[in-house]
C-alpha cells in the first residue's frame, strides 16, 4: 500500500492509502502509531482538497556522509559510526511545492541531495540490527536540501543551521509499505536539474545500511512512531562538480528511487 496524507473536503487533515487499484481509501487511525496497531479502511475517498507530505513526524534524523563515493568526492574520511543531525518538522514539504533559495539568512549555495527516507512505524528503543527492519513502517523519497555556505563557513561546525531552512526537506509522494520494498538495500535512487540526471547511485553501496541506522539511532534513545530517516545520498552533488552546480530560482530538481516514485520541486527565490 502507498500511504498518505490529505485535506479532505471541509478541509480536515486525514490518512489515505493508495491501493493497487489506484483508488485512494480513508484511513482511520494512525497508521504510524506509537503500538503499531495501524488503520482501519474506511473505503474511497469521495474529494480530496490538497494533499499533504505524506507523513507528520516528530522528529527529522539524517546522515551525512553514508555512502562511500559522496564521502570520496566531499573529501572526507569514512565515518567509523554513522554522521548524525537532525532537521526541525518545520522544513518538511510535499511534492509539487517550492524549495526556496534563503534570502533573510542569504544562502548562494543551495544544493540537492537525493535520499531514501524510512519511516519509523511504531515507537521503539534499544533495536537489534536483526530486528531493526520490523519497526519501518515504511519508505519514502526525500531531498536533503542543503546551503553549503551555512554547512561549511557559518554553521558553527554543525550542519543543522544548513539543512533545516524552510522548504529544505521535500519527501514523498506516499509512503510504500514495506511489503512492497522487498529489498531495501537494492533501491536505485537518482536526482534530475531540469530534466538532466545529475545523480544516480544505490542503496547497496550505504556504508552503514537501514537496519544498522536504526539500531543506532535507537541506542539509548527512544524512536517516536511516524519519526522519519534521512539515510544520506550518493556521489553527484552539485558542490563537488566542475564547476559547482547549485539551485538557483527557476530550476526544477526532481528525486526518484525505483519502486517509491517520485518528487518534484520548483525552486524560488525565498519571498517573505
Amino acid at each position: 500500500m502507498r500511504i498518505g496524507r490529505y485535506l479532505d473536503a471541509a478541509g480536515v487533515r486525514r490518512w489515505g492509502g493508495l491501493g493497487g487499484d489506484g483508488v485512494l481509501r480513508e484511513l482511520q487511525g494512525d497508521p504510524f502509531s506509537a503500538t503499531g496497531g495501524g488503520a482501519t479502511n474506511l473505503g474511497p475517498v469521495a474529494a480530496v482538497r490538497e494533499m499533504l507530505p505524506p507523513v507528520d513526524p516528530p522528529a527529522i534524523y539524517c546522515i551525512g556522509l553514508n555512502y562511500r563515493d559522496h564521502a570520496a568526492e566531499s573529501g572526507a574520511k569514512v565515518p567509523e559510526f554513522p554522521m548524525v543531525f537532525m532537521k526541525s518538522p518545520t522544513a518538511l514539504t510535499r511534492s509539487g511545492d517550492p524549495v526556496f533559495i534563503p534570502k533573510k539568512l542569504a544562502s548562494t549555495q543551495v544544493d540537492y541531495e537525493a535520499e531514501l527516507v524510512v519511516v519509523i512505524g511504531r515507537t521503539c528503543k534499544n533495536v537489534s540490527k536483526a530486528d531493526a527492519l520490523k519497526y519501518v513502517g515504511g519508505y519514502t523519497c526525500g531531498n536533503d536540501v542543503s546551503a553549503r555556505d551555512w554547512q561549511k563557513l557559518w554553521g558553527g561546525g554543525q550542519f543543522c543551521r544548513a539543512k533545516t531552512f524552510d522548504s529544505f526537506a521535500p519527501v514523498g509522494p506516499w509512503v510504500v509499505t514495506t511489503d512492497e520494498v522487498p529489498d531495501v538495500q537494492g533501491l536505485t535512487l537518482r536526482t534530475r536539474l531540469n530534466g538532466t540526471v545529475v545523480q544516480q547511485g544505490t542503496t547497496r553501496d550505504m556504508i552503514f545500511p537501514v537496519a544498522e541506522l536504526i539500531e543506532f539511532l535507537s541506542g539509548s534513545t527512544t524512536l517516536l512512531a511516524g519519526t522519519i530517516i534521512f539515510t544520506g545520498t550518493p556521489a553527484g552533488v552539485g558542490m563537488a562538480k566542475t564547476p559547482p552546480l547549485f539551485l538557483k530560482a527557476g530550476d526544477k530538481v526532481e528525486v526518484e528511487i525505483d519502486g517509491l516514485g517520485a518528487i518534484s520541486n520548483p525552486v524560488l527565490d525565498e519571498q517573505h
